[in-house]
């Protein structure tokens, strides 16, 4: 059984779901901490994903189903607190009378110069949860990403120019030529051909990946007990491979990798319940669906087993990748955790 030095997985992760009002600087709290990365979907209704960071700063959103430049949007999230966050009157994170899904990471705040690479970023790295995010200017060179390991998964985009989100994942065999796109519902092909595998320092850019202007990437690296980077088979059947992760889950994204599918996403407080048939597409704007048996699953205390047969999430002969997240670990150390006492 897995070990982890992290007992209170929600100090790092966390989904707050909440109701929208319409008014101006509304307080959503309850996440738990300062969050730094903040990603947000109306699930009542059609509106783009929302994704804000506190290295870019509040109102500066860029949207995992667009292509689009980052967009400065005063009445989108307006500010990064101690308990979650602020949001204005948009509708896609503030409408009245809909319902909303939050989910929130915990860097290191706005980060701070780093020079391992060739290229110098600003790093806002938490190397007890394995996240990090980083923004630097130009391709074609070497990037800090400050986690002290090789990073499991990186999801990447240009700021400045209409591009699609790259992602790298373990799962994909080599982390330097396969990629898949999170906008996308195409398979994992070889565009990042030109690049080299992660270190524990540094990723590698190559020119055909990206404009010469400025980026943003969030880099996981995988912690026992807390996440979790992998693939699995599909087989098309209602028992379904189960996926051993070393801890109940509270957040898992799957991707399809030899095939077309959309991204699919589900949490732990939607419904809060097995089995769970509810999910949200990352790469399209369109509302939640619910108690959907073919992209069912249960959320075990190791792991998550397949119940759907959908060709996103279960076809035969389909190969997928996943990233998870703890809501609690399956056995945790009794010693150094790395939570504040306040916080056990």
């Amino acid at each position: 059984m897995a070990y982890s030095s992290i007992v209170k997985p929600s100090v790092y992760f966390n989904t707050k779901l909440y109701s929208g009002n319409g008014t101006n600087a509304t307080g959503i709290t309850g996440v738990g901490f300062q969050p730094d990365w903040v990603w947000i979907k109306e699930r009542s209704s059609t509106s783009p994903h929302k994704l804000l960071d506190a290295v870019r700063g509040a109102t500066k959103e860029l949207e995992s189903s667009s292509t689009d430049a980052e967009a400065t949007e005063s009445t989108s999230l307006q500010s990064f607190n101690s308990d979650g966050f602020t949001v204005g009157t948009n509708g896609a994170v503030n409408e009245n009378s809909q319902t909303y899904a939050s989910w929130n990471w915990k860097a290191n705040g706005t980060g701070s110069s780093n020079t391992d690479g060739s290229i110098t970023s600003t790093v806002s790295a938490n190397t007890t949860s394995g996240f990090s995010i980083v923004s630097w200017n130009g391709n074609s060179g070497t990037v800090g990403h400050g986690l002290g390991v090789k990073p499991a998964m990186i999801i990447l985009k240009s700021r400045q120019s209409t591009t699609n989100w790259v992602v790298m994942h373990k799962g994909l065999g080599n982390m330097d030529t396969n990629i898949l796109v999170l906008n996308t519902t195409t398979g994992a092909d070889s565009g990042g051909s030109g690049m080299a595998e992660p270190t524990s320092s540094v990723f590698t850019m190559a020119s055909g990946l990206s404009p010469n202007d400025n980026l943003i990437a969030y880099c996981f690296a995988e912690k026992t007990g807390y996440s979790k980077f992998g693939s699995y088979a599909g087989n098309s059947n209602t028992d379904g491979t189960f996926v051993y992760t070393g801890f109940k889950p509270a957040w898992i994204m799957v991707k399809k990798t030899n095939d077309t599918a959309s991204w699919i996403l589900k949490d732990n407080k939607r419904p809060g319940y097995n089995v769970n048939g509810t999910y949200i597409i990352p790469d399209d704007s369109s509302a939640e669906a619910s108690g959907s048996g073919n992209v069912a699953s249960d959320e075990l205390s190791n792991g998550f087993k397949i119940r759907g047969t959908s060709n996103a999430l279960n076809a035969s002969g389909g190969s997928y990748i996943y990233m998870a997240f703890a809501e609690e670990p399956l056995v945790s150390n009794s010693g150094t955790d790395g939570v504040p006492a306040t916080a056990r």
